[in-house]
């Protein structure tokens, strides 16, 4: 009887070879949210918050991947991943965010958008940082029976988000996240080391 050959262990890489953003304000930008989410969400442990991982959404296919700018997916637990495996994970993200860029708006707007409606990615927004590629540089897409359907802007320019109950605005070359129910203003990273080197100063005058 011949032996049954045994199945070639399927290898899903950790990165794409592409460079994690566009310039340092592509970058400054992601760091800012994925930082102001997960601390949103610290006391959440069924609230996973991520950036640039890769996402693979067909088992066995290590080709059919995508990386989100930012995340946010509800109902699997925190904890670091060295890859997002949709079909280990069980759900999708409800919440992403793609940085745009020269180099990326068109896959950004047409592929990704696509993909991400297949996917169930319940709200899908897109920000142009330097203003240069979007117009209006905020755009947003939520589900609707299965299909995207765009999200209104405020005059100023901002959204809001079903899923996080937070208001997205322009701010400069970022993006700020106000919560909707109390108005406060999730701080970038550099407010918050500021604010730290605030309260060591007072400490050591007292």
């Amino acid at each position: 009887m011949a032996a049954i050959p045994l199945q070639r262990e399927i290898h899903y890489p950790e990165s794409d070879g592409k460079p994690m953003a566009e310039s340092d304000v592509h970058q400054a930008v992601m760091f800012d949210l994925i930082h102001a989410l997960k601390t949103r969400y610290s006391g959440e442990p069924d609230v996973y918050v991520s950036g640039n991982i890769l996402l693979y959404y067909v088992e066995g296919n290590p080709r059919a991947s995508v990386s989100p700018d930012v995340l946010v997916t509800w109902g699997i637990p925190k904890g670091r991943r060295k890859t997002y495996l949709l079909w280990k994970e069980g759900r999708s993200p409800g919440f992403v965010v793609e940085v745009t860029s020269d180099t990326t708006r068109n896959e950004d707007l047409r592929k990704k958008k696509d993909l991400y409606e297949q996917l169930g990615v319940e709200e899908y927004f897109l920000f142009d940082p330097l203003d240069d590629y979007l117009r209006p540089r905020l755009q947003g897409h939520r589900l609707l029976d299965g299909r995207y359907e765009p999200i209104p802007p405020s005059i100023d320019g901002s959204l809001v988000s079903r899923t996080t109950g937070l208001r997205l605005k322009p701010e400069g070359e970022n993006l700020r996240l106000i919560d909707e129910a109390t108005g406060e203003r999730l701080l970038f990273v550099d407010e918050i080391d500021q604010e730290l080197a605030r309260l060591r100063k007072e400490l050591g005058r007292s």
